[in-house]
């Protein structure tokens, strides 16, 4: 809802406070309102209900909005003077424009749901794939020129809290991660974008499929202790890693239950 000057004494006008320009320069000035949820990509000054901003008159809807801070991957509705409308907007002078956030779950299409993590999300990257969710990483920083065209060529939705990242131009999807602590970044991620699960079929390490396999086939692979305590054996197609039920499998366990408890029929419910 457009908020009128002078509607309501509450509420703030569109029209108030201090102007501010995107980008520098002088030009038409628009009122703009950032939802509360997208506030925090904005300066402390510009987190006002309403902030008047100053554009160039040829630049579109979309570079006014990147340049207060917030990355599109966030912006879900445009709206201008009541009408939702596209990020190739140019505004106009007087123009009141409000910037609403995605709508979750969020669909993806033109790709199946395919994720690549940044080299800070990690720990992020080895839940996603305990989950059997396709989740590409790199240990090693590969640069985020690189990051951004693999996003393009795999076409993979990437995950980063890099906000200078998700401004990229060649970037094909992204989505910015709000928290830094890996038990709300897999809620974040699970709950926004709703993956199919299906636990224990990736390779935490390589993000390769798992198959079934037998102890006589990877004995060689064992070390005495896990050859004489373990029966039930797994190897990724990939790097041939083992994996078996060891000391750490009931914590693995609790993530994959907490998971598939709140988010295991999400896929389902959509359909």
């Amino acid at each position: 809802m457009i908020v009128k000057p002078g509607a309501d004494p509450e509420t703030p006008s569109p029209r108030a406070g201090r102007a501010w320009h995107a980008g520098g320069v002088n030009g038409p000035e628009i009122h703009l309102s950032l939802a509360p949820k997208l506030r925090f990509f904005a300066v402390q000054e510009r987190r006002r209900p309403w902030t008047a901003v100053v554009t160039d008159g040829a630049s579109t809807l979309g570079h006014v909005v990147e340049s207060l801070g917030v990355p599109l991957t966030e912006v879900g509705r445009l709206v201008v003077n009541g009408e939702e409308t596209a990020v190739s907007h140019v505004p106009s002078a007087g123009e009141t424009v409000e910037v609403h956030p995605v709508v979750r779950p969020q669909r993806v299409p033109g790709a199946p749901l395919r994720f690549l993590l940044d080299v800070h999300l990690g720990t992020l990257a080895r839940r996603l794939r305990l989950l059997g969710v396709d989740a590409a990483y790199e240990s090693e920083d590969i640069g985020d020129p690189e990051l951004a065209a693999r996003s393009a060529a795999q076409r993979r939705v990437l995950l980063s809290r890099d906000r200078g990242l998700l401004r990229r131009r060649e970037l094909w999807a992204g989505a910015y991660v709000y928290s830094d602590r890996p038990d709300e970044q897999l809620r974040d991620v699970l709950g926004r974008f709703t993956p199919s699960l299906a636990p224990w079929t990736r390779c935490t390490a390589c993000n390769g499929p798992l198959e079934d396999a037998d102890k006589e086939s990877v004995r060689e692979l064992l070390q005495h202790g896990t050859r004489r305590t373990y029966e039930v054996f797994a190897r990724c197609t990939v790097c041939e890693r083992v994996y078996w039920r060891g000391a750490h499998h009931a914590r693995l366990e609790a993530i994959v239950a907490g998971a598939m408890s709140e988010f295991g029929d999400a896929r389902a419910a959509l359909s």
